[in-house]
Protein backbone atom coordinates (compact mmCIF):
# COMPACT_ATOMS: atom_id res chain seq x y z
CA UNK A 1 0.00 0.00 0.00
CA UNK A 2 1.57 3.34 -1.09
CA UNK A 3 0.29 6.46 0.71
CA UNK A 4 1.42 9.92 -0.47
CA UNK A 5 3.87 11.22 2.17
CA UNK A 6 2.73 14.80 1.61
CA UNK A 7 -0.78 13.69 2.46
CA UNK A 8 0.49 12.01 5.66
CA UNK A 9 2.32 15.19 6.62
CA UNK A 10 -0.75 17.36 6.06
CA UNK A 11 -2.86 15.02 8.18
CA UNK A 12 -0.31 15.29 10.99
CA UNK A 13 -0.18 19.08 10.78
CA UNK A 14 -3.97 19.45 10.48
CA UNK A 15 -3.91 21.27 7.12
CA UNK A 16 -6.47 20.44 4.44
CA UNK A 17 -5.11 19.28 1.06
CA UNK A 18 -6.05 21.32 -1.98
CA UNK A 19 -6.98 18.23 -3.99
CA UNK A 20 -7.94 14.64 -3.28
CA UNK A 21 -5.00 12.26 -2.95
CA UNK A 22 -4.76 8.95 -4.74
CA UNK A 23 -4.02 5.78 -2.77
CA UNK A 24 -3.02 2.76 -4.83
CA UNK A 25 -2.99 -0.91 -4.03
CA UNK A 26 -0.01 -2.73 -5.48
CA UNK A 27 -0.94 -6.19 -4.24
CA UNK A 28 -1.15 -8.78 -6.96
CA UNK A 29 -4.66 -9.27 -8.31
CA UNK A 30 -5.77 -12.87 -8.13
CA UNK A 31 -8.56 -14.42 -10.10
CA UNK A 32 -10.59 -14.56 -6.89
CA UNK A 33 -10.17 -10.86 -6.02
CA UNK A 34 -12.97 -8.34 -6.44
CA UNK A 35 -12.17 -4.79 -7.64
CA UNK A 36 -13.34 -2.13 -5.21
CA UNK A 37 -13.30 1.63 -5.84
CA UNK A 38 -13.38 3.37 -2.47
CA UNK A 39 -13.40 7.00 -1.36
CA UNK A 40 -12.20 7.66 2.20
CA UNK A 41 -13.40 10.77 4.00
CA UNK A 42 -10.98 10.52 6.90
CA UNK A 43 -8.22 12.52 8.60
CA UNK A 44 -6.16 9.57 9.88
CA UNK A 45 -3.83 7.95 7.34
CA UNK A 46 -3.18 5.00 9.68
CA UNK A 47 -6.90 4.30 9.94
CA UNK A 48 -7.22 4.38 6.15
CA UNK A 49 -4.26 2.02 5.80
CA UNK A 50 -5.82 -0.38 8.34
CA UNK A 51 -9.11 -0.36 6.42
CA UNK A 52 -7.41 -1.11 3.10
CA UNK A 53 -5.38 -3.92 4.66
CA UNK A 54 -8.54 -5.57 6.02
CA UNK A 55 -10.22 -5.28 2.62
CA UNK A 56 -7.22 -6.80 0.85
CA UNK A 57 -7.22 -9.68 3.35
CA UNK A 58 -10.79 -10.33 2.23
CA UNK A 59 -9.72 -10.62 -1.45
CA UNK A 60 -10.68 -7.09 -2.49
CA UNK A 61 -8.40 -5.30 -4.95
CA UNK A 62 -8.67 -1.79 -3.59
CA UNK A 63 -8.33 1.40 -5.60
CA UNK A 64 -9.08 4.40 -3.43
CA UNK A 65 -8.89 8.15 -3.01
CA UNK A 66 -8.78 10.15 0.22
CA UNK A 67 -10.27 13.50 1.19
CA UNK A 68 -10.52 15.20 4.57
CA UNK A 69 -14.13 16.39 4.80
CA UNK A 70 -17.58 16.11 3.26
CA UNK A 71 -17.17 19.30 1.23
CA UNK A 72 -14.15 17.80 -0.54
CA UNK A 73 -16.12 14.56 -0.83
CA UNK A 74 -18.83 16.37 -2.77
CA UNK A 75 -16.27 17.91 -5.10
CA UNK A 76 -14.61 14.55 -5.69
CA UNK A 77 -17.92 12.85 -6.49
CA UNK A 78 -18.67 15.36 -9.21
CA UNK A 79 -15.72 14.06 -11.22
CA UNK A 80 -15.52 10.40 -10.27
CA UNK A 81 -17.71 7.53 -9.11
CA UNK A 82 -16.98 4.90 -6.47
CA UNK A 83 -18.41 1.60 -5.24
CA UNK A 84 -18.26 2.64 -1.59
CA UNK A 85 -17.65 5.79 0.48
CA UNK A 86 -16.06 5.23 3.89
CA UNK A 87 -16.63 8.25 6.13
CA UNK A 88 -15.03 9.13 9.48
CA UNK A 89 -17.94 9.76 11.84
CA UNK A 90 -17.87 13.02 13.80
CA UNK A 91 -20.86 14.71 15.49
CA UNK A 92 -22.43 17.24 13.13
CA UNK A 93 -24.18 19.32 15.85
CA UNK A 94 -27.63 19.48 14.29
CA UNK A 95 -26.42 19.51 10.68
CA UNK A 96 -27.59 15.98 10.00
CA UNK A 97 -30.04 17.08 7.31
CA UNK A 98 -27.24 18.90 5.48
CA UNK A 99 -25.09 15.77 5.62
CA UNK A 100 -27.93 13.66 4.25
CA UNK A 101 -28.50 16.20 1.48
CA UNK A 102 -24.80 16.12 0.56
CA UNK A 103 -24.78 12.31 0.48
CA UNK A 104 -28.18 11.94 -1.20
CA UNK A 105 -26.80 11.63 -4.73
CA UNK A 106 -24.01 9.16 -3.80
CA UNK A 107 -26.63 6.95 -2.17
CA UNK A 108 -28.29 6.50 -5.53
CA UNK A 109 -25.15 4.96 -7.02
CA UNK A 110 -22.84 3.76 -4.24
CA UNK A 111 -22.73 2.53 -0.65
CA UNK A 112 -21.85 4.74 2.34
CA UNK A 113 -20.21 3.35 5.48
CA UNK A 114 -19.38 5.34 8.63
CA UNK A 115 -16.33 4.54 10.78
CA UNK A 116 -17.38 5.27 14.37
CA UNK A 117 -15.06 5.65 17.37
CA UNK A 118 -17.23 3.51 19.64
CA UNK A 119 -20.81 2.45 20.24
CA UNK A 120 -23.49 3.73 17.87
CA UNK A 121 -24.55 7.24 18.90
CA UNK A 122 -28.02 8.74 18.59
CA UNK A 123 -27.05 11.08 15.76
CA UNK A 124 -25.60 8.41 13.49
CA UNK A 125 -28.49 6.19 14.50
CA UNK A 126 -30.80 8.61 12.68
CA UNK A 127 -28.92 7.83 9.46
CA UNK A 128 -28.48 4.07 9.83
CA UNK A 129 -32.14 3.68 10.86
CA UNK A 130 -33.09 4.75 7.36
CA UNK A 131 -31.37 1.65 5.98
CA UNK A 132 -29.23 3.64 3.54
CA UNK A 133 -26.02 3.75 5.60
CA UNK A 134 -23.85 1.15 7.30
CA UNK A 135 -21.38 1.66 10.13
CA UNK A 136 -18.33 -0.07 11.60
CA UNK A 137 -16.81 0.62 15.00
CA UNK A 138 -13.13 1.56 14.80
CA UNK A 139 -12.14 -1.11 17.33
CA UNK A 140 -13.87 -3.75 15.19
CA UNK A 141 -12.31 -2.74 11.87
CA UNK A 142 -11.97 -6.43 10.97
CA UNK A 143 -15.74 -6.37 10.36
CA UNK A 144 -15.29 -3.88 7.51
CA UNK A 145 -15.10 -6.43 4.63
CA UNK A 146 -18.35 -8.07 5.75
CA UNK A 147 -20.06 -4.68 6.04
CA UNK A 148 -18.75 -3.66 2.61
CA UNK A 149 -20.14 -6.85 1.07
CA UNK A 150 -23.48 -6.22 2.77
CA UNK A 151 -23.51 -2.59 1.60
CA UNK A 152 -22.74 -3.64 -1.96
CA UNK A 153 -25.52 -6.23 -1.78
CA UNK A 154 -27.87 -3.49 -0.55
CA UNK A 155 -26.84 -1.40 -3.54
CA UNK A 156 -27.67 -4.26 -5.92
CA UNK A 157 -30.99 -4.76 -4.14
CA UNK A 158 -31.85 -1.06 -4.52
CA UNK A 159 -31.13 -1.32 -8.23
CA UNK A 160 -33.37 -4.38 -8.51
CA UNK A 161 -36.14 -2.61 -6.60
CA UNK A 162 -35.80 0.44 -8.84
CA UNK A 163 -36.39 -1.77 -11.86
CA UNK A 164 -39.33 -3.43 -10.12
CA UNK A 165 -40.75 0.01 -9.27
CA UNK A 166 -40.53 1.04 -12.89
CA UNK A 167 -42.38 -2.11 -13.91
CA UNK A 168 -44.99 -1.44 -11.22
CA UNK A 169 -45.45 2.14 -12.41
CA UNK A 170 -45.91 0.76 -15.92
CA UNK A 171 -48.67 -1.55 -14.70
CA UNK A 172 -50.30 1.37 -12.87
CA UNK A 173 -50.26 3.45 -16.05
CA UNK A 174 -51.95 0.57 -17.85
CA UNK A 175 -54.55 0.54 -15.12
CA UNK A 176 -55.21 4.27 -15.46
CA UNK A 177 -55.64 3.81 -19.18
CA UNK A 178 -58.15 1.05 -18.46
CA UNK A 179 -59.99 3.24 -15.97
CA UNK A 180 -60.36 6.04 -18.52
CA UNK A 181 -61.56 3.60 -21.17
CA UNK A 182 -65.36 3.52 -21.60
CA UNK A 183 -65.43 -0.30 -21.55
CA UNK A 184 -65.81 -0.76 -17.81
CA UNK A 185 -68.61 -2.37 -15.86
CA UNK A 186 -71.43 -0.24 -14.52
CA UNK A 187 -74.33 -1.19 -12.26
CA UNK A 188 -77.07 0.65 -10.43
CA UNK A 189 -78.67 -0.02 -7.07
CA UNK A 190 -81.52 1.59 -5.14
CA UNK A 191 -81.26 3.57 -1.89
CA UNK A 192 -81.22 0.31 0.09
CA UNK A 193 -78.38 -1.11 -1.97
CA UNK A 194 -80.45 -3.61 -3.95
CA UNK A 195 -79.14 -4.32 -7.48
CA UNK A 196 -81.42 -2.83 -10.15
CA UNK A 197 -79.47 -2.86 -13.40
CA UNK A 198 -76.08 -3.72 -14.92
CA UNK A 199 -74.42 -3.11 -18.27
CA UNK A 200 -73.24 -5.89 -20.57
CA UNK A 201 -69.57 -5.34 -19.73
CA UNK A 202 -70.23 -6.19 -16.07
CA UNK A 203 -72.35 -9.16 -17.10
CA UNK A 204 -69.46 -10.47 -19.18
CA UNK A 205 -66.90 -9.80 -16.45
CA UNK A 206 -68.89 -11.98 -14.07
CA UNK A 207 -69.26 -14.76 -16.66
CA UNK A 208 -73.00 -14.55 -17.38
CA UNK A 209 -74.71 -14.62 -20.76
CA UNK A 210 -77.40 -12.04 -20.05
CA UNK A 211 -78.30 -9.33 -17.58
CA UNK A 212 -81.45 -11.22 -16.55
CA UNK A 213 -79.43 -14.28 -15.51
CA UNK A 214 -77.07 -12.10 -13.48
CA UNK A 215 -79.96 -10.32 -11.70
CA UNK A 216 -81.63 -13.63 -10.92
CA UNK A 217 -78.40 -15.18 -9.62
CA UNK A 218 -77.68 -12.10 -7.52
CA UNK A 219 -81.03 -12.38 -5.78
CA UNK A 220 -80.14 -15.89 -4.63
CA UNK A 221 -76.53 -15.43 -3.49
CA UNK A 222 -75.77 -11.69 -3.71
CA UNK A 223 -72.90 -11.92 -6.17
CA UNK A 224 -72.70 -8.13 -6.16
CA UNK A 225 -72.67 -7.15 -2.46
CA UNK A 226 -75.32 -4.92 -0.96
CA UNK A 227 -74.34 -1.68 0.76
CA UNK A 228 -74.88 -3.50 4.02
CA UNK A 229 -71.42 -4.95 3.29
CA UNK A 230 -69.00 -3.31 5.73
CA UNK A 231 -66.11 -2.86 3.28
CA UNK A 232 -68.29 -1.07 0.72
CA UNK A 233 -70.05 1.09 3.30
CA UNK A 234 -66.68 2.19 4.66
CA UNK A 235 -65.93 3.97 1.38
CA UNK A 236 -69.21 5.90 1.27
CA UNK A 237 -69.31 9.64 2.01
CA UNK A 238 -72.74 10.34 3.56
CA UNK A 239 -72.88 14.03 2.67
CA UNK A 240 -72.31 13.62 -1.07
CA UNK A 241 -73.38 9.97 -1.41
CA UNK A 242 -70.13 9.36 -3.27
CA UNK A 243 -68.27 6.10 -2.95
CA UNK A 244 -64.51 6.50 -2.71
CA UNK A 245 -62.49 3.84 -4.59
CA UNK A 246 -62.56 0.54 -2.74
CA UNK A 247 -61.43 -2.92 -3.80
CA UNK A 248 -63.46 -6.07 -3.29
CA UNK A 249 -63.13 -9.71 -4.23
CA UNK A 250 -66.08 -11.19 -6.10
CA UNK A 251 -66.74 -14.64 -7.53
CA UNK A 252 -67.52 -15.21 -11.17
CA UNK A 253 -70.10 -17.72 -12.28
CA UNK A 254 -67.41 -20.39 -12.76
CA UNK A 255 -66.13 -19.85 -9.21
CA UNK A 256 -62.94 -17.99 -10.13
CA UNK A 257 -62.07 -14.81 -8.24
CA UNK A 258 -62.53 -11.33 -9.64
CA UNK A 259 -60.73 -8.44 -7.94
CA UNK A 260 -62.90 -5.42 -8.60
CA UNK A 261 -62.17 -1.76 -7.95
CA UNK A 262 -65.40 0.11 -7.22
CA UNK A 263 -66.17 3.82 -7.22
CA UNK A 264 -69.47 5.65 -7.66
CA UNK A 265 -71.81 8.54 -7.08
CA UNK A 266 -75.28 9.12 -5.76
CA UNK A 267 -78.23 9.16 -8.15
CA UNK A 268 -81.26 11.44 -7.56
CA UNK A 269 -84.76 11.42 -8.94
CA UNK A 270 -86.56 14.32 -10.64
CA UNK A 271 -87.56 15.78 -7.27
CA UNK A 272 -84.02 15.79 -5.93
CA UNK A 273 -84.54 12.81 -3.66
CA UNK A 274 -81.73 10.29 -3.25
CA UNK A 275 -82.60 7.23 -5.34
CA UNK A 276 -79.50 5.05 -5.11
CA UNK A 277 -75.98 4.71 -6.48
CA UNK A 278 -74.34 4.24 -9.83
CA UNK A 279 -71.19 2.17 -9.43
CA UNK A 280 -68.25 1.86 -11.82
CA UNK A 281 -66.44 -1.50 -11.72
CA UNK A 282 -62.89 -1.97 -12.98
CA UNK A 283 -61.37 -5.44 -13.21
CA UNK A 284 -57.93 -5.20 -11.53
CA UNK A 285 -57.34 -8.95 -11.18
CA UNK A 286 -54.44 -9.06 -13.63
CA UNK A 287 -52.91 -5.89 -12.21
CA UNK A 288 -52.91 -7.24 -8.65
CA UNK A 289 -51.47 -10.54 -9.87
CA UNK A 290 -48.67 -8.67 -11.62
CA UNK A 291 -47.98 -6.59 -8.51
CA UNK A 292 -47.82 -9.76 -6.39
CA UNK A 293 -45.37 -11.25 -8.90
CA UNK A 294 -43.21 -8.12 -8.77
CA UNK A 295 -43.17 -8.14 -4.98
CA UNK A 296 -42.23 -11.82 -5.05
CA UNK A 297 -39.46 -11.17 -7.56
CA UNK A 298 -38.11 -8.29 -5.48
CA UNK A 299 -37.80 -10.60 -2.45
CA UNK A 300 -36.76 -13.86 -4.18
CA UNK A 301 -33.55 -15.28 -5.59
CA UNK A 302 -34.11 -15.97 -9.28
CA UNK A 303 -31.93 -19.12 -9.35
CA UNK A 304 -33.03 -21.03 -6.25
CA UNK A 305 -36.47 -19.58 -5.57
CA UNK A 306 -35.52 -18.93 -1.92
CA UNK A 307 -35.66 -15.51 -0.35
CA UNK A 308 -32.95 -13.07 -1.38
CA UNK A 309 -30.68 -10.83 0.68
CA UNK A 310 -33.41 -8.19 1.17
CA UNK A 311 -35.91 -10.80 2.34
CA UNK A 312 -33.35 -12.16 4.83
CA UNK A 313 -32.79 -8.73 6.37
CA UNK A 314 -36.54 -8.06 6.58
CA UNK A 315 -37.08 -11.35 8.44
CA UNK A 316 -34.12 -10.78 10.77
CA UNK A 317 -35.40 -7.30 11.61
CA UNK A 318 -38.91 -8.66 12.30
CA UNK A 319 -37.56 -11.51 14.45
CA UNK A 320 -35.36 -9.18 16.50
CA UNK A 321 -38.35 -6.91 17.13
CA UNK A 322 -40.46 -9.93 18.09
CA UNK A 323 -37.78 -11.26 20.44
CA UNK A 324 -37.46 -7.89 22.18
CA UNK A 325 -41.24 -7.82 22.56
CA UNK A 326 -41.83 -11.43 23.70
CA UNK A 327 -38.48 -12.59 25.02
CA UNK A 328 -38.56 -15.67 22.76
CA UNK A 329 -35.20 -16.52 21.21
CA UNK A 330 -34.45 -17.42 17.59
CA UNK A 331 -31.46 -18.83 15.73
CA UNK A 332 -29.66 -18.16 12.46
CA UNK A 333 -27.85 -20.74 10.34
CA UNK A 334 -25.35 -19.62 7.72
CA UNK A 335 -24.46 -22.28 5.14
CA UNK A 336 -21.60 -22.22 2.65
CA UNK A 337 -21.47 -24.75 -0.21
CA UNK A 338 -17.99 -26.28 -0.16
CA UNK A 339 -15.94 -26.27 -3.35
CA UNK A 340 -18.34 -24.45 -5.67
CA UNK A 341 -15.45 -22.97 -7.65
CA UNK A 342 -13.98 -26.44 -8.15
CA UNK A 343 -17.36 -27.71 -9.35
CA UNK A 344 -17.65 -24.82 -11.81
CA UNK A 345 -14.11 -25.43 -13.10
CA UNK A 346 -14.49 -29.21 -13.40
CA UNK A 347 -18.09 -29.58 -14.59
CA UNK A 348 -19.15 -26.15 -15.84
CA UNK A 349 -21.32 -23.37 -14.43
CA UNK A 350 -24.56 -25.16 -15.30
CA UNK A 351 -23.62 -27.98 -12.92
CA UNK A 352 -22.52 -25.37 -10.38
CA UNK A 353 -25.92 -23.67 -10.59
CA UNK A 354 -27.59 -27.06 -10.20
CA UNK A 355 -25.45 -27.68 -7.09
CA UNK A 356 -26.77 -24.45 -5.56
CA UNK A 357 -30.33 -25.54 -6.36
CA UNK A 358 -29.74 -28.97 -4.83
CA UNK A 359 -28.63 -27.37 -1.56
CA UNK A 360 -31.55 -24.91 -1.70
CA UNK A 361 -34.03 -27.79 -2.10
CA UNK A 362 -32.63 -29.61 0.94
CA UNK A 363 -32.64 -26.44 3.04
CA UNK A 364 -36.25 -25.77 2.04
CA UNK A 365 -37.21 -29.36 2.92
CA UNK A 366 -35.83 -28.82 6.43
CA UNK A 367 -37.95 -25.70 7.00
CA UNK A 368 -41.13 -25.37 8.99
CA UNK A 369 -43.82 -23.00 7.74
CA UNK A 370 -42.51 -20.30 10.12
CA UNK A 371 -38.86 -20.67 9.03
CA UNK A 372 -37.27 -18.55 6.32
CA UNK A 373 -34.59 -19.83 3.93
CA UNK A 374 -32.68 -17.33 1.81
CA UNK A 375 -29.70 -17.16 -0.49
CA UNK A 376 -27.31 -14.80 1.25
CA UNK A 377 -25.23 -14.32 -1.89
CA UNK A 378 -22.97 -16.44 -4.10
CA UNK A 379 -22.56 -19.85 -2.49
CA UNK A 380 -23.90 -18.74 0.93
CA UNK A 381 -27.37 -19.49 2.28
CA UNK A 382 -29.15 -18.53 5.49
CA UNK A 383 -31.91 -20.16 7.52
CA UNK A 384 -33.85 -18.20 10.17
CA UNK A 385 -35.47 -20.41 12.82
CA UNK A 386 -37.98 -18.58 15.05
CA UNK A 387 -38.37 -19.75 18.64
CA UNK A 388 -35.48 -22.19 18.25
CA UNK A 389 -32.48 -22.46 20.57
CA UNK A 390 -28.89 -23.09 19.56
CA UNK A 391 -29.11 -26.82 20.34
CA UNK A 392 -32.14 -27.42 18.14
CA UNK A 393 -30.71 -25.17 15.43
CA UNK A 394 -27.48 -27.19 15.40
CA UNK A 395 -29.53 -30.35 14.91
CA UNK A 396 -31.24 -28.74 11.92
CA UNK A 397 -27.80 -28.02 10.52
CA UNK A 398 -26.75 -31.63 11.13
CA UNK A 399 -29.85 -32.84 9.32
CA UNK A 400 -29.04 -30.68 6.30
CA UNK A 401 -25.49 -32.09 6.24
CA UNK A 402 -26.81 -35.66 6.48
CA UNK A 403 -29.40 -35.20 3.72
CA UNK A 404 -26.77 -33.65 1.47
CA UNK A 405 -24.44 -36.58 2.13
CA UNK A 406 -27.23 -39.03 1.16
CA UNK A 407 -27.94 -37.21 -2.11
CA UNK A 408 -27.01 -39.58 -4.94
CA UNK A 409 -26.83 -36.90 -7.63
CA UNK A 410 -23.33 -36.14 -8.87
CA UNK A 411 -21.05 -34.47 -8.03
CA UNK A 412 -21.33 -35.11 -4.27
CA UNK A 413 -21.81 -31.98 -2.19
CA UNK A 414 -20.92 -30.91 1.32
CA UNK A 415 -21.66 -27.78 3.28
CA UNK A 416 -20.12 -25.78 6.13
CA UNK A 417 -22.55 -24.38 8.68
CA UNK A 418 -22.34 -21.70 11.35
CA UNK A 419 -24.98 -21.27 14.07
CA UNK A 420 -25.72 -18.14 16.10
CA UNK A 421 -28.59 -17.34 18.44
CA UNK A 422 -30.36 -14.12 19.32
CA UNK A 423 -30.04 -12.61 21.87
CA UNK A 424 -27.37 -14.97 23.28
CA UNK A 425 -24.72 -14.30 20.63
CA UNK A 426 -25.61 -10.85 19.32
CA UNK A 427 -27.76 -7.76 19.78
CA UNK A 428 -28.06 -6.50 16.18
CA UNK A 429 -28.45 -7.93 12.70
CA UNK A 430 -24.82 -7.17 11.90
CA UNK A 431 -23.40 -8.83 14.99
CA UNK A 432 -25.68 -11.83 14.55
CA UNK A 433 -24.49 -12.37 10.98
CA UNK A 434 -20.91 -11.89 12.12
CA UNK A 435 -21.28 -14.49 14.90
CA UNK A 436 -22.76 -17.03 12.47
CA UNK A 437 -20.12 -16.20 9.85
CA UNK A 438 -17.34 -16.68 12.40
CA UNK A 439 -18.79 -20.05 13.39
CA UNK A 440 -19.06 -21.07 9.73
CA UNK A 441 -15.42 -20.35 9.01
CA UNK A 442 -14.40 -22.09 12.23
CA UNK A 443 -16.06 -25.20 10.83
CA UNK A 444 -14.27 -24.77 7.50
CA UNK A 445 -10.96 -24.44 9.35
CA UNK A 446 -11.60 -27.65 11.32
CA UNK A 447 -12.51 -29.84 8.32
CA UNK A 448 -12.26 -32.77 8.04
CA UNK A 449 -13.91 -33.48 11.37
CA UNK A 450 -17.14 -32.49 13.03
CA UNK A 451 -20.03 -31.68 10.70
CA UNK A 452 -21.02 -28.78 12.95
CA UNK A 453 -18.90 -25.79 13.91
CA UNK A 454 -17.14 -25.35 17.20
CA UNK A 455 -19.58 -22.51 17.93
CA UNK A 456 -22.42 -25.01 18.36
CA UNK A 457 -22.36 -28.44 20.08
CA UNK A 458 -22.03 -31.43 17.80
CA UNK A 459 -23.39 -34.03 20.19
CA UNK A 460 -26.55 -33.81 22.27
CA UNK A 461 -28.25 -35.67 25.07
CA UNK A 462 -31.61 -37.37 24.80
CA UNK A 463 -33.15 -34.31 26.50
CA UNK A 464 -31.71 -32.09 23.79
CA UNK A 465 -33.09 -34.32 21.06
CA UNK A 466 -36.49 -34.32 22.76
CA UNK A 467 -36.37 -30.51 22.93
CA UNK A 468 -35.55 -30.40 19.22
CA UNK A 469 -38.43 -32.69 18.28
CA UNK A 470 -40.85 -30.64 20.36
CA UNK A 471 -39.70 -27.37 18.81
CA UNK A 472 -39.76 -28.65 15.24
CA UNK A 473 -43.26 -30.08 15.67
Amino acid sequence: MILDMAFTSRLTQGAAPSNSVRVRSESSRSHRSRPLRALFVHRDADAIDACVQELEKAQFTVSCDCVLNLAQCGQQLRSKSYDVIIVEYTPWHGKGSQVLQLLHQPLQEMAVIFLTPGLLSASIGEFTAEGSFEYVEQEHIAHLPMVVRRALNHKETREELAQAKKALQHSQSLYRALEDNPTYGIYRCDAEGKLLDANQTLVTLLGYVSKELLLAANQESEIIPNFRDVSLSAGRIPETKRIEPVEMEWKRKDGTKLKARLSGRGVYDDHGNFAGHEIIVVDVTEQRTLEDQLRHQALSDSLTGLGNHRRLFEVLHAEICRTKRTGREFSLLLLDLDGLKWINDQFGHQVGSRALCRLAEIVADCCRSVDTAARHGGDEFALVLPETGATAAALVGQRICDLLAKDTEKPPLSVSIGVAGFPQDADTIGTLLYAADRALYAMKANKPGSRLSAHSPNSFSEDSNAEFREIRE
